[in-house]
């Protein structure tokens, strides 16, 4: 299973960045995760916007999902697009996404149905086991500001398993979920611990003590600014995980 980092940038893009994304192919399938704003753009650089299976979206906050519009006005528009039978990926979302994202269309100013016209929607449930081709898709809740799902996906083809720890707060249930995943993909948004606020995000440190508790083979930084300096982030991460740890850059690929 081949990952690549699309965008990797927090709520606010790096300069020529983009938000989370990420592009997991398989034995010929393709599903990508979240579509934040910048996404689409780098997803064209890799693959063909309209052979992708399915985009799944871990919670409804707008660097995660921002780009489903200009991906639905491309699916709706596009010259690329078979007049008789076009492409509908299939777009799932978190209980309650089919109506935010209406909310979302009639906000920028486009008809409700924009995106549900373009994609085949599909609410899920956390205990849901969703397959795009050979991969194995399972979600569980993580504490965020609303209802967010880190993602593990295990490879069919006698590959590995990725974990996408989404955005959170410190938490044991990222950790059990993870337990013993190949690759940990989580964030590292602050560069100190919120205070006097409810929780929603991770520290570098905090990242490398949920990578170590969980006993990841490897574990990756992502929503993470280049306004924040890398090497002192690794460092943070490396010493409270106990091994080497990644940064995510766009164009990165890890496979598993």
């Amino acid at each position: 299973m081949r990952i690549t980092v699309l965008g990797k940038s927090p709520a606010w893009q790096d300069a020529d960045g983009a938000c989370s994304g990420y592009l997991l192919e398989e034995g010929g399938a393709s599903l990508l995760l979240d579509c934040g704003n910048g996404v689409f753009s780098k997803l064209r650089r890799y693959h063909e916007y309209v052979d992708v299976d399915a985009v799944v979206i871990s919670h409804l906050h707008a660097d995660h999902i921002l780009d489903l519009i200009p991906y639905a006005s491309a699916l709706t528009y596009s010259p690329c697009q078979a007049v008789d039978e076009p492409s509908r990926p299939r777009l799932l979302v978190p209980e309650g996404g089919r109506e935010a994202l209406r909310r979302l269309c009639v906000a920028c100013g486009m008809d409700a149905d924009h995106i549900e016209a373009a994609f085949a929607i599909t609410e899920y449930a956390p205990s849901d086991v969703v397959e795009v081709g050979t991969m194995r898709v399972r979600f569980h809740p993580v504490p965020h500001y609303l209802p967010t799902c880190a993602i593990d996906v295990c490879s069919g083809n006698g590959g590995g398993r990725f974990t996408y720890g989404a955005d959170s707060a410190p938490n044991e249930e990222l950790v059990r979920f993870a337990d013993g995943t190949d690759l940990l993909l989580i964030e590292a948004t602050l560069p100190r611990p919120e205070h006097h606020v409810p929780r929603g995000h991770l520290t570098p440190a905090e990242a490398g003590e949920h990578g170590s508790k969980a006993r990841v083979g490897r574990l990756v930084l992502t929503h993470i600014s280049d306004e924040l300096d890398e090497q002192w982030a690794r460092t943070e991460a490396e010493r409270s995980f106990g091994g080497p740890v990644d940064v995510a850059r766009e164009g990165a690929v890890f496979t598993v």
